[in-house]
């Protein structure tokens, strides 16, 4: 009877541990929400910022299947 009681209490123990746990995570996952909600990624830059990179290329030589290939060789 002693041992019944003694696991019984044990797995409280681990219960409400990991309820905690659980409730401790989630408002830290809603904390982090809140706090990049209103965080833009995509600005315009500001500044004296060069683009870098374009969806096609200078000479519009290159078609899809170019791409394509260059896709398939860069192994990407």
């Amino acid at each position: 009877m002693k041992s019944w009681l003694k696991m019984t209490l044990q797995t409280i123990k681990v219960f409400v541990l990991f309820t905690g746990c659980t409730i401790l995570f989630y408002y830290g996952i809603m904390w982090l929400n809140e706090e990049y909600q209103d965080y833009h990624r995509y600005e315009e830059p500001q500044g004296t910022a060069v683009k870098v990179s374009s969806s096609g290329t200078s000479d519009g030589s290159a078609n899809w299947l170019d791409r394509l290939i260059l896709f398939y060789l860069n192994g990407e």
